[in-house]
């Protein structure tokens, strides 16, 4: 079974351009999983523009289902993981400024430091996931570090897909086959929407999970979230 994670980063964008405290971080992560998300994700980042660390540490024991924290791999960042001990972090090369995600990681380039990352949160019992591009010479580098999980980037998918949708996923299968060939799981996540889930779901039906903050969010506010999330977890029928 393919878990939705839904990523609430929105809901605290929303909070943070009034300031106070609506709408709550906090409630919309326990309806999330009352309307049946598998899990909820976060990325805190240095400039806490969305989700705060105070957020994480309110959020840890709320979740109930599965805890996710996506961020770059800083000192402050893992000090704080190390604490919360989520089930899952996602690690993520963005820049200290940076928009969002946009690019997966090198993982030869950068094998070393993120073999020694790894091991330091597998060592205290946090399942990890890197996250890259489709790219099968990256995958391989990410075996090589130990990481328990890929998340596949899928912004070039989502934006291809209403062009040419079978030349959208071909190189994302591949990239998936392969890391299952190497032991690895699959994540996948970014600019994933009820246009174009289904049918990655459909080839690639042994995903673990997918994270989708932006239009689940978006579309929410039309639709209402349990409405939402129930078409979502249709998509991964």
């Amino acid at each position: 079974m393919t878990r939705l994670s839904v990523n609430i980063n929105k809901i605290a964008t929303l909070r943070n351009s009034r300031g106070g405290k609506v709408p709550s971080v906090k409630d919309a992560a326990i309806k999330c999983q009352q309307f049946g998300a598998q899990g909820i994700t976060v990325h805190p980042r240095p400039d806490e523009r969305h989700i705060t660390r105070h957020d994480v540490y309110e959020l840890k024991p709320l979740v109930y289902t599965e805890f996710n924290i996506e961020g770059y791999p800083s000192e402050d960042f893992l000090k704080m993981v190390i604490e919360v001990k989520p089930h899952q972090v996602t690690l993520v090369p963005d820049t200290h400024n940076q928009l969002t995600s946009d690019h997966g990681w090198d993982t030869w380039k950068n094998l070393s430091f993120l073999k020694d990352v790894i091991a330091r949160l597998q060592g205290n019992g946090i399942r990890t996931s890197i996250f890259v591009d489709p790219d099968v010479v990256a995958i391989e580098g990410a075996a090589e570090t130990k990481t328990n999980r890929i998340e596949l980037y899928t912004e070039p998918y989502a934006t291809l897909y209403p062009i040419e949708r079978h030349k959208a996923i071909e190189p994302f299968i591949e990239a998936a086959n392969a890391a299952a060939r190497l032991g690895i799981e699959v994540n996948a996540g970014h600019d994933l929407s009820l246009e174009n889930l289904g049918y990655l779901y459909k080839n690639i039906p042994f995903l673990a999970e997918v994270s989708i903050g932006h239009a689940l969010i978006a579309d929410a506010l039309y639709l209402g979230l349990e409405t939402t999330i129930k078409k979502y977890l249709d998509c991964l029928k």
